[in-house]
């Protein structure tokens, strides 16, 4: 557990080890702070556990005397990372903790991502590199220790020599889901795996949000409505459902993740422990029915925008409040996708064209053309 202090006698002690990013990098303390006021305690146990983070992060050289410059390893200390974020800092620090936060350029911070993903893409390297270090800076220029920093992304010519430097094209079209592929699907899955590519067809759901439904907090089938879980910046939010879902939704199982105690709180609507815990029976699935391995996203979320959006022609809207999305304009940018495209262009030019032939009582060909390209 993490510093904390308590009285013994008429001093206040401290006890627990020292953390960075979750994990111990001390030896457990039990040692007197020296303070006779809870308040002093505290403040000893903070002093403490900054010392011996910057000592793990900078070396033992850290504790000698204090850095002349605010570092970058500063700023990590003074910011709360994510799980995600905590990961992609690591390899960052090798590189970035000695470095004066002045001294870290915009072209330094891009140059870092080839640097420490070689084979990745630039949209890797945004993901991982430009914005764990901006948030960082930034983050310790709110508190009031250093300047912004504005960093832009990758241009799409970078983009492209990078891809063919590696050898790889990023950010390959997605082919969203269809009801003709989950009806296929379906035929092949699993019961849990089918009744979770339905919901998050008809629903627009994400794969995190579905996985974590419970049924006695989610689901209110006897009134048509399922909760979609907050993400993104959205609330918990219910919906109204048609009522094959409903049945869908009905006909499962109270389902408990693998290896989960079989308490009330670890009821899980679809029986998965985490989002990757479908992906084995998905895939066998889809091989099954002879159909694309479509991912969990391109087959519910972009199934279910591409569906509203271009194959039912819903207003965009409905289709964005009942999805999801506050932004209707990512919905029509993202998650929809051109389709047949040649046929849709042949027959909107043939019906430009028969309708001025029929206003003008012109033909585009006259007769003796029409005969000959007839016979040819």
């Amino acid at each position: 557990m993490p510093l904390e202090p308590f009285r013994r006698g008429p001093t206040w002690w401290a006890r627990g080890r020292v953390e960075y990013l979750g994990a111990a990098i001390t030896d457990y303390y039990r040692c007197s702070t020296g303070a006779s006021e809870e308040a002093g305690a505290w403040d000893w146990c903070r002093a403490e556990e900054e010392r011996q983070i910057r000592r793990h992060v900078l070396g033992d050289d850290a504790l000698a005397e204090p850095p002349a410059k605010f570092t970058f390893a500063d700023a990590v200390l003074l910011y709360k990372p994510s799980a995600a974020d905590a990961g992609y800092l690591v390899p960052i620090l090798s590189k970035f903790a000695p470095l004066p936060v002045a001294d870290i350029t915009p072209k330094l911070v891009r140059e870092l991502g080839e640097v420490l993903y070689p084979d990745a893409s630039t949209d890797t390297w945004v993901r991982h590199v430009v914005t764990p270090v901006r948030s960082v800076i930034n983050n310790a220029h709110d508190l009031g220790h250093c300047a912004p920093i504005r960093i832009k992304g990758y241009s799409k010519e970078e983009r492209v020599a990078q891809d063919l430097k590696r050898g790889r094209k990023s950010r390959v079209k997605k082919t969203p889901g269809s009801w003709e592929w989950l009806l296929k699907f379906r035929q092949h899955a699993p019961k849990q795996h089918g009744a979770l590519a339905m919901f998050m067809f008809m629903t627009g759901a994400r794969i995190s949000q579905a996985i974590a439904m419970h049924p006695d907090r989610h689901l209110k089938l006897d009134e048509n409505m399922v909760c979609i879980p907050a993400a993104k910046g959205h609330d918990d939010r219910w919906i109204a459902v048609p009522s094959e879902l409903v049945m869908e939704l009905a006909s499962l199982p109270r389902l408990y993740p693998r290896g989960f105690e079989r308490t009330s709180d670890n009821l899980r609507v679809f029986g998965f422990a985490d989002r990757s815990s479908p992906r084995k029976g998905w895939a066998k699935a889809c091989k099954m029915a002879g159909i694309d391995l479509l991912p969990f996203h391109a087959a519910g979320r972009h199934g279910f925008g591409q569906e509203m959006n271009v194959r039912q022609g819903i207003d965009e809207k409905a289709a964005g409040d009942f999805g999801g999305w506050s932004d209707t304009s990512l919905m029509r940018r993202t998650y929809t996708h051109a389709e047949k495209t040649a046929e849709k262009i042949h027959e909107a030019q043939l019906r430009g064209l028969r309708a001025a032939e029929e206003k003008t009582k012109l033909t585009l060909f006259r007769p003796i053309e029409a005969k000959r390209r007839g016979r040819a």
